[in-house]
């Protein structure tokens, strides 16, 4: 805390109630909450950046592997360094939709990504899930994707405990590069 000559509490206008924690801002995460990026409707025509990705450049799009039915790519918003999905090429919002072919693949990706997150940086376990539509917490519910989060022990510290913040220890682009590297072959 600022003190002022007379060595009194600067007052701290319109920022709360002062209190002894020290604030780590994460102004960025505001454009995940504000929307930024989703889709304006259901169709894969609506803005969805699932749609969008694949016809980027790897490097841009944040692709770690492409295959026939589907890609991994980094989550923009990660809960955990490393934190990847793996999406169908289709536009399709339920598990259910897809076929034999993508839901094979999407089970061969995921087993893909947590290889290369175990070599890339010794993962020691993994949350792995589909949040099925708006009410189940999907973020982008018109676009399926399945969410691999490496984890590692003791990773829950005070940070996201307390602070409801998450310190990632790597650029995006360095991650994206380092699953790439290490990704399996034969995908």
């Amino acid at each position: 805390m600022l003190h002022s000559m007379t060595s009194e509490p600067e007052q701290q206008i319109g920022v709360g109630t002062q209190d002894a924690f020290q604030r780590l801002w994460t102004p960025h995460r505001m454009a995940y909450i504000q929307g930024e990026n989703k889709p304006t409707g259901p169709g894969a025509g609506d803005g969805c950046p699932f749609c969008s990705i694949p016809a980027k450049s790897d490097v841009d799009g944040l692709i770690i592997a492409r295959g026939e039915q589907v890609y991994a790519v980094l989550n923009l918003y990660p809960y955990n360094g490393g934190h990847l999905m793996v999406v169908p090429f289709r536009h399709v919002a339920d598990y259910t939709e897809l076929d034999e072919a993508e839901t094979a693949e999407l089970g061969l990706f995921t087993k893909h990504a947590m290889t290369a997150l175990r070599r890339a940086s010794g993962a020691h376990g993994f949350n792995i899930g589909m949040n099925q539509g708006a009410v189940a917490g999907a973020g982008i519910a018109a676009h399926l994707h399945q969410h691999v989060v490496p984890r590692w022990g003791g990773d829950t510290n005070f940070m996201p405990v307390v602070g409801h913040t998450k310190v990632l220890p790597q650029l995006l682009a360095d991650t994206r590069q380092m699953l790439a590297d290490t990704w399996p072959d034969g995908s």
